[in-house]
């Protein structure tokens, strides 16, 4: 083994809190190991001023860091589980899926109030075309407005914008100890999270077995077969950022209930369906509700939401 191994992250709090759980759980493992924590900057981190829909969503917050893997740079590179694309850069895969903090997304609002107490046309503040469309879907009134940088930008920017509230994932607020902000867990008959959301993942090299070894002591297997079935069911969409596509695998008694939704941008529009299947089969049964939604419907409004975007480019 390594006398020390590099752990790579993104620069941000919460990504640096993620990357030092990893560290922590390891050397809690394998007593006498000896981490070390490099910062990153990502092509997300460093465009903020533009909506993510419209930079384009390859990579936008993982492609610097595997750079930095495959050369060597770094040992392992610890992600949000919803910022990996669902195609992996060859040399590369996924090691660990950790176990998922609930995956949902909440609301804080500056007066406390919920997703039904806030105003007629209430300004609500997202980055994400999966939370607008589903918002906009159970409440047609409301205004939003893009929204980025990181959670305490968003806070911040709570106030000083006078937004009346934002959405952010729970597991993000959770993980910085401010669930006191929390004004409304938003149900998943609302708002189905993005895929992955409220885990950890650690991506690996293909070809270092010992560092695969070691990180395959923190995946779990739950997790891991819950959110292999979300990722298969938004690659046979051809989902990401982009698109409004919302997933929720569930595991129970060694199967997994995977529940999707796919809206138009106005929200008007919205197909939602689910599947269930042994977890051994996890990603057979993303890619079968995938096409399931797609006679749906599910089809035809990607297929209008890309040819809007062609338009608009």
């Amino acid at each position: 083994m390594k006398q020390e191994i590099a752990i790579g992250t993104r620069q941000s709090r919460l990504a640096v809190w993620q990357a030092e759980w990893v560290a922590g759980r390891l050397k809690e493992l394998n007593p006498g190991l000896k981490c070390r924590i490099v910062g990153i900057r990502t092509k997300g981190d460093n465009i903020l001023d533009t909506a993510l829909a419209k930079i384009g969503d390859k990579g936008l917050f993982t492609k610097e860091l595997e750079l930095a893997m495959l050369r060597g740079d770094i040992d392992m590179a610890v992600h949000s589980m919803k910022d990996l694309p669902t195609e992996i850069p060859e040399g590369l895969l996924i090691g660990a899926v950790c176990r998922r903090e609930y995956p949902g997304d909440v609301l804080i609002s500056r007066e406390g109030k919920k997703l039904d107490e806030l105003p007629p046309g209430a300004l609500i503040g997202t980055s994400s075309l999966r939370r607008s469309a589903q918002l906009l879907h159970f409440r047609k009134d409301l205004i939003i407005v893009d929204l980025r940088g990181n959670i305490n930008t968003r806070l911040r920017k709570l106030e000083e914008e006078k937004f009346d509230a934002v959405v952010l994932a729970f597991a993000g607020i959770s993980r910085m100890g401010w669930e006191d902000r929390i004004t409304h867990l938003i149900p998943f008959e609302i708002c189905l999270p993005a895929v992955g959301q409220g885990s950890i993942g650690v991506e690996v090299r293909g070809g270092d077995e010992e560092i695969l070894e070691l990180v395959k002591s923190i995946d779990h297997f739950e997790s891991h077969a819950a959110i292999s079935a979300e990722r298969a069911f938004l690659k046979s969409l051809e989902g990401g950022c982009q698109i409004p596509v919302g997933a929720l695998g569930t595991f129970e008694n060694g199967h997994v209930r995977l529940e999707g939704v796919v809206a138009s941008l106005d929200g008007e529009t919205l197909v939602r369906s689910s599947l269930s299947g042994d977890a051994d089969c996890a990603a057979q049964i993303g890619v079968r509700l995938a096409e399931k939604m797609i006679s749906m419907g599910a089809g035809e409004i990607l297929r209008k939401i890309r040819q809007e975007k062609s338009c608009n480019e």
